[in-house]
């Protein structure tokens, strides 16, 4: 593989613009670029999940995502293309179903956190990941944006949320579980 990246700053930034993957100028704070850092920030704290101690079936997973995440962004840095496919969020599903087979019906919410590290990562990971998909849904209110990226953000973020139950799960610990009143 070439090298990519010979000088990695290059201060064509400096004056508050970035350039797209197409080579397109933009204001770093214009809603494109705000969604590619949010992508960004989530594939970074998956990242920081898989710096812990987890089931294999858990790193597969999210070491895909992050693949995912990756492409997502590939297609946000140049408007108008598609890498992602519906494959993707039948993975997504699949994953979700079969991790949230094991645990036990939600008849209450349940607060945000856990015993252990790697299922409060998982909880901020999911809330990062619904912001990026507000983000990425204004997005789609001005320019074109894959459809597939905005599902996908869905599925991933209940995928988070059992995740982080499951995660718990897995080290025997009970949900928490908010109290009315």
């Amino acid at each position: 593989m070439a090298n990519r990246l010979t000088h990695i700053y290059t201060k064509s930034g400096d004056e508050g613009e970035t350039s797209l993957g197409n080579g397109q100028r933009v204001l770093k704070t214009s809603i494109r670029v705000e969604c590619l850092g949010n992508i960004d920030e989530l594939n970074s704290f998956i990242g920081l999940i898989l710096t812990e101690k987890l089931p294999k079936i858990v790193e597969d997973i999210l070491t895909e995502v992050q693949h995912d995440l990756f492409n997502i962004g590939g297609e946000l840095s140049i408007p108008s293309h598609q890498i992602l496919n519906e494959q993707r969020i039948t993975f997504l599903e699949k994953n979700l179903d079969h991790l949230n087979e094991s645990l036990a019906p939600l008849k209450e919410f349940i607060l945000p956190g856990g015993g252990i590290k790697s299922s409060a990562y998982a909880h901020i990971a999911r809330t990062i990941c619904r912001r990026s998909e507000r983000k990425c849904f204004n997005l789609k209110n001005t320019e074109d944006i894959n459809s597939t990226v905005l599902l996908y953000l869905n599925r991933l973020s209940d995928l988070l949320f059992v995740l982080a139950r499951y995660l718990n799960h897995m080290e025997g610990i009970s949900d928490t579980f908010w109290k009315r009143n």
